[in-house]
C-alpha cells in the first residue's frame, strides 16, 4: 500500500461453481488496518470469515458487494461477469479510490481508474483479502438461502461447486434456473445423462 493513496482491493467469489451468482467486493482499508486472521479467504475457515466480516465492514473506510446473477453470467461469461461485478462494487465506494488492486490477471479499464492486477493478490494485500472475505461470506449466505428452496442439490454444503453430490443431484433432478447454462454446465451436459 502506498502511503496517502486510497487503494481499493477487489476480489470475487463463485467463479468455479455450476450454480448460483458470482459475488464481487471492493474494500478500502485504513493504512494501519491489521488483523492476524486476515488472509486469502480460501485459506480461512468459515468461522474465521464470519468473525472477520463485521470487523471489515466496521473498520473499512468504504466497502461494497455486488451480486451478478446467472443470466448475466451466461450473457457475459464468468470471467467478464466477475470483472463487471468488481467494477460495479468500485463505483459504489465513497470516497472514490485513487487506485485499484485487482486479484487475478484480468481486468478492463473503466471510468479513469488506475489499477494493477495481482495474481494471488488475496494472499498479498490486506484490502484484496478483505474483499475476498466479503465476497465469499455474502455468496455463502446466498447459497444457503437458495438451498432452502432446492435442498436436493446440497448447496448449503457444496455452495454450487461441482461435487459428486451436486453432479448426482443434477443427474437425478435436472438443472434449475440457478444453474449456469454456460461455463461448466455446458461442458458437463454430455456426460451427465
Amino acid at each position: 500500500m502506498r502511503s496517502g493513496r486510497l487503494e481499493a482491493g477487489c476480489d470475487e467469489a463463485g467463479r468455479g461453481p455450476l450454480a448460483g451468482p458470482v459475488f464481487a467486493a471492493a474494500v478500502i482499508l485504513p493504512e494501519d488496518f491489521y488483523h492476524p486472521l486476515l488472509n486469502d479467504s480460501k485459506q480461512m475457515t468459515a468461522a474465521q470469515r464470519e468473525l472477520l466480516r463485521p470487523i471489515i465492514e466496521k473498520e473499512a473506510l468504504a466497502w461494497a458487494v455486488t451480486r451478478i446473477d446467472v443470466e448475466e453470467i451466461d450473457s457475459l461469461n464468468i470471467l467478464w461477469a466477475s470483472v463487471t461485478g468488481m467494477q460495479r462494487s468500485v463505483l459504489k465506494l465513497k470516497p472514490r479510490p485513487d487506485f485499484l488492486l485487482i486479484d487475478g490477471n484480468k481486468f478492463r479499464p473503466f471510468d479513469g481508474f488506475a489499477y494493477s492486477t495481482v495474481v494471488h493478490g488475496d494472499a498479498t494485500y490486506a484490502s484484496i483479502a478483505a474483499a475476498s472475505v466479503l465476497a465469499k461470506t455474502y455468496r455463502d449466505d446466498c447459497m444457503r438461502d437458495l438451498a432452502k428452496k432446492f435442498p436436493e442439490y446440497g448447496w448449503d454444503k457444496n455452495m454450487g461447486y461441482p461435487t459428486a453430490e451436486h453432479i448426482a443431484a443434477i443427474r437425478k433432478y435436472g438443472f434449475t434456473e440457478h444453474h449456469r447454462k454456460s461455463f461448466h454446465v455446458k461442458e458437463l451436459e454430455p456426460t451427465l445423462f
